[in-house]
């Protein structure tokens, strides 16, 4: 899959189409392999944790030449995915919601 049809479908609202591609589950494959299958953020604090998903440092609708370069990808659990999109985690189906500044 190129640029253009990544731009393609962005502007379509098709982009889901993308993380069916190829192109996408076999560097998908590439960066868990790549991580040894664990989160980096779990890593990066001494824990140990499977991936749950591969993560777009740069989001492909905002660089969607980055979409498929490896070195644009990090391994991340679904807790640490969600961090870093800054969504509420379901914890015993109750929303959680996750915040920057420490409240006292």
């Amino acid at each position: 899959m190129n640029v253009d049809k990544i731009r393609e479908l962005i502007a379509t609202g098709k982009l889901i189409q993308f993380y069916k591609c190829k192109a996408w589950r076999q560097l998908r494959l590439k960066a868990i392999e790549r991580d040894d299958n664990e989160c980096q953020m779990c890593k990066a604090l001494g824990k140990v944790h499977e991936v749950d998903n591969v993560h777009h440092i740069e989001e492909v609708k905002d660089f969607p030449e980055r979409a498929l370069d490896l070195n644009n990808l990090i391994c991340l659990c679904y807790y640490h995915h969600n961090l870093v999109h800054e969504r509420g985690i379901k914890l015993n189906n109750k929303e959680k919601k996750i915040f920057d500044d420490e409240k006292w």
